[in-house]
């Protein structure tokens, strides 16, 4: 049995085939298949240590549901303040996977897509929708009428 170490949006889960895991909420569907490639370590019948990461090494996992965390309550009480009181809870989005494989080598052939995280999807749809805009500034009639009128 191969078991791992991966990294996903700073946590370290340890990992091996048929293990139920949860992260932060990844940019999937259920029923997809993903794949993380930050890979630390590699363990089995012989043991291969990154330096970060293990190249070519990748684990790959299908995606079961987008569900919430337990509820985690922050409760703030301000001293010598007599009505300052207030409760305040929050439930993390998270991604529930069945990790199906791990893989020593041969990551890059595989075709599944990498887990990206959410955050991550909108930042990157956000700046490919803004960098064609940004190209075409429309003209300032007023700028050109002035900086035409400062010339003659």
């Amino acid at each position: 049995m191969t078991s791992c170490a991966l990294k996903s949006w700073g946590k370290q889960y340890k990992v091996q085939a048929g293990d139920i895991l949860r992260v932060e909420k990844l940019d999937a569907v259920a029923g997809a298949k993903v794949q993380f490639n930050e890979i630390l370590m590699v363990g089995g019948e012989t043991v291969v240590v990154g330096a970060p990461m293990v190249a070519g090494a990748a684990v790959q996992a299908e995606v079961i549901e987008q569900i919430k965390g337990e509820k985690v309550i922050h409760y703030v009480k301000r001293r010598r303040k007599h009505s300052s009181q207030r409760t305040k809870g929050h439930r993390q989005h998270l991604t529930l996977l069945r990790v199906t494989e791990v893989l020593a080598k041969g990551a890059d052939k595989t075709g599944v897509a990498a887990a990206v995280n959410t955050a991550h999807a909108r930042r990157a749809a956000h700046n490919t929708e803004a960098a064609p805009a940004a190209a075409e500034a429309p003209a300032k009639p007023k700028r050109a009428a002035k900086a035409a009128a400062a010339k003659e």
